[in-house]
């Protein structure tokens, strides 16, 4: 059999990030239930993103976004997450006289300003005040990066652990000192930029479902499977419609089956030659040296192993209680366990499995935070 192609740097960056995410996330979930919190499974993403910068007891919808450097219109979608699952209040400003409709929510029955729970009706000078349960999480999260690290340092080796550091260091662009999967974030977000200058499609499609498919038809239920992805987010959308042909399964069999069209196959040469020139550009930017050694150490990550298992492997286990060990609980945001609900624990618990058996082979190439997942992947 021949040799499998080296991943792409970007390839080894996300799935390094994702896999700290993971066992943070995971953490978090069990230290929020023992505070109290059952079912708090927000992701560290959302806390990097847009919580971390409520540092104060509150904060208006336009400071939020002037701090964390995020579009307006995202943070009022992140935010009405954040308000449906509890975590934030939103209070309109006390300047503003205009009248805020009201109506009996679909969720429940109770009345409540209308578009509550999403981004509908949120305006700029609004205040943001976090829970109870948001100020836990608030104060959960800070020093669990350092925990996690000195996790992995015991597991592959402080020596190794911080070497990556300073080497990921070395040709990112945040402070020294800054979270291990910040500085994986900023450099992938580099590389991402780069690659949508040279390719119409964008980093994220073609290192993940683009990667999968081929033009030969496969189920449209294979590829969270084979991108590692969560079904929500590696689903058929109308940003990938071009680049691929949806057909019906012949009978007897159900569903959709789908491959690339001739644009979609282009993408996915595209997507090879890109990031293999994005790499040698960044040997030449930033010495050969530096990024072959960042990209050893990354992959060194991926061979380590206790008895039949990946050391990688080991953090991506989940503690019991979790929704990624099988435990059922209400969606973020409901009291009762619906279908849904059921169905995406079955779905997390199905995508552990995989990262847990083959780490390399089923951690997605791009990090693709799910908003059912309370942001994480």
């Amino acid at each position: 059999m021949p040799a499998a192609p080296a991943r792409p740097l970007s390839a080894l960056l996300s799935q390094v990030l994702v896999a700290f995410t993971l066992e943070l996330d995971n953490e978090f979930e069990i230290r929020m239930r023992d505070a109290g919190f059952p079912g708090a499974a927000l992701s560290m993403t959302i806390w990097s993103t847009l919580l971390r910068f409520l540092c104060e007891d509150s904060s208006s919808v336009r400071d939020l976004a002037k701090r964390s450097h995020s579009p307006e219109t995202q943070v009022k979608f992140e935010l009405g997450c954040l308000e449906r699952w509890a975590f934030i209040t939103l209070e309109p400003a006390s300047s503003d006289a205009r009248p805020i409709p009201a109506r009996a929510h679909r969720l429940g029955g109770r009345v409540q300003r209308d578009g509550w729970g999403s981004a509908r009706g949120i305006r700029s000078d609004w205040t943001v005040c976090p829970t109870a349960k948001g100020r836990q999480a608030i104060e959960i999260w800070p020093p669990m990066f350092a925990e996690i690290e000195i996790r992995w340092q015991n597991r592959f080796g402080a020596e190794d652990i911080g070497t990556l550091r300073r080497s990921l260091e070395d040709i990112s662009t945040v402070p020294p000192g800054a979270p291990l999967p910040e500085l994986l974030w900023n450099l992938l977000q580099t590389f991402a930029h780069e690659f949508k200058q040279e390719s119409p499609a964008p980093l994220w499609l073609c290192a993940n479902t683009l990667r999968v498919l081929s033009d030969q038809p496969i189920p449209e239920s294979d590829i969270p499977r084979l991108t590692g992805c969560s079904p929500e987010t590696s689903g058929i959308g109308w940003q990938i419609k071009p680049y691929i042909v949806v057909e019906s399964a012949p009978p007897p069999r159900r569903g959709k089956l789908v491959r690339l069209s001739p644009l979609g196959l282009i993408a996915q040469q595209t997507y090879v030659s890109v990031t293999s020139a994005i790499e040698t550009r960044w040997e030449t930017r930033f010495g050969k040296q530096k990024i072959g050694r960042v990209r050893n150490l990354l992959s060194g990550l991926f061979v380590p192993r206790n008895g039949n298992r990946l050391l990688l492997a080991e953090g991506l286990i989940p503690a019991e209680g979790t929704v990624r060990s099988g435990v059922e609980a209400p969606a973020l945001g409901r009291r009762d366990i619906g279908p849904a609900a059921k169905r995406r624990m079955r779905d997390r618990v199905a995508q552990t499995a995989l990262f847990i058996r083959d780490p390399a082979g089923t951690l997605p190439h791009y990090p693709l935070w799910d908003m059912n997942r309370g942001f994480g992947p």
